[in-house]
């Protein structure tokens, strides 16, 4: 997750083109991918830039749907406003993002969201965010309290060169079983009912797409599989490429099974709220509806350049040069995200781990970094965040 371990695999993986990998079942032809479907729940996901009308059919779905869960709860009046949350990438720094959420339950302002999406680490958050304070201790243990050997476990080198990653994520497996349950999944499944909406992003390695996964409908959907493709799809949103196994999706078209290849969301966008194909000003206007609209935007990163005397060694420059096109393109999907909002009239309100934060990083997931992080996230919270207005540099 973090941009030091995703340098080093994607180096590796580079100079060992030639090594032999693991066996695949067949990936979806070139002219089958965008007819791809995950049996049984054909409809639980978009990508980005082609399932636009899809997206936009499944928000008005959603809208009449709390509309009508309003209605049965008495609401009468004006629209309430609604809030949108987004959660970017970053690996351990995620702890910033936990923290301040439930520092600002703390502080007794925290909004329900009607809309949360999470790329990388902030998919990992996001069901959790979604579904509330309810569940903040269950955040705050995995930010808190865990380190490396609790999400991931090193292979020897050799062997690494002829798998699929420079380290192996049963242990994130492990720990998902027990923190994204039935129970978990049900309450997901009720908030879809409410008209809530939970996405996260993966990319399609294959076919080189951002998918957006809608979590509420897999978890509504009643099937069998949703729990494990609830599962899969966070871990696979959370795979960066090289550094983590590629999460293997079994997948239908015309009649044919095969197999599609998932990574990293980051790798394609840091962050989200909603494609900018879709143009909620104008739906609104379309459909008369009227009420306010915010943005919370959570960028589990720092946005100033951090200086470093890099090694002349070939991994000390990749990493470098890796880490800087990461940074560049969070910064970027800052201003993607602002421009929709501005069009759309939606609040934008942005939050980033301060320059002013140094504790000690001694390694990935060091579990006392992530403390201090997180701590700094919840104080900055209960004090009333200082939401910054627009991108950096703007």
């Amino acid at each position: 997750m973090r941009i030091d371990v995703l340098a080093v695999g994607l180096v590796a993986t580079l100079i060992l083109t030639g090594c032999a990998g693991i066996a695949r079942k067949e990936a979806v032809p070139e002219h089958l991918t965008t007819q791809a479907v995950v049996p049984g729940m054909e409809n639980v996901r978009y990508r980005l830039g082609i399932d636009t009308e899809a997206l936009k059919s499944d928000a008005l779905e959603s809208f009449e749907r709390e509309m009508a869960h309003l209605k049965a709860s008495g609401h009468t009046g004006q629209l309430p406003p609604v809030h949108f949350l987004a959660i970017s990438g970053g690996g351990d720094q995620g702890a910033f993002g936990a923290g301040l959420l439930t520092g600002w339950t703390a502080a007794g302002n925290r909004p329900n969201f009607k809309l949360v999406t999470g790329v990388s680490t902030g998919a990992l958050i996001a069901p959790f965010a979604f579904l509330g304070p309810a569940y903040d201790n269950q955040l705050k243990k995995l930010y808190t309290s865990l380190s490396s050997e609790d999400i991931i476990k090193e292979r020897w080198f050799l062997a690494a060169l002829t798998s699929d990653a420079m380290a192996d994520t049963s242990p994130l497996w492990q720990l998902l079983e027990k923190e994204i349950d039935e129970s978990l999944l049900k309450a997901v499944a009720a908030e879809h009912e409410k008209g809530r909406i939970l996405v996260v992003a993966t990319v399609d390695l294959d076919a080189r797409h951002s998918v957006i996964w809608n979590l509420t409908k897999i978890a509504a959907s009643g099937d069998p599989k949703a729990l494990n493709l609830f599962r899969s799809v966070l871990i696979a949103s959370a795979s960066i490429p090289g550094a983590f196994p590629p999460v293997m999706f079994d997948v239908e078209a015309e009649g044919r099974s095969y197999q599609e290849m998932h990574v990293d969301g980051g790798t394609m966008s840091q962050l989200f709220i909603y494609p900018p194909g879709l143009h909620v000003k104008d739906i609104s206007e379309k459909g008369h509806v009227t009420r306010d609209r915010y943005a919370y935007i959570i960028r589990n990163a720092k946005l100033d350049p951090q200086w470093a005397s890099v090694e002349r060694q070939t991994m000390s420059i990749a990493g470098r040069a890796i880490s800087s096109l990461i940074q560049t393109q969070g910064v970027g999907d800052l201003y993607r995200v602002y421009l929709s909002t501005q069009r759309d009239g939606v609040d934008y309100n942005l939050a980033f781990v301060p320059e002013s934060f140094n504790a000690p990083h001694r390694e990935e997931f060091d579990t006392e970094y992530m403390r201090a992080l997180f701590q700094t996230g919840f104080d900055m919270a209960v004090k009333g965040y200082p939401w910054s207005k627009t991108p950096p540099g703007f």
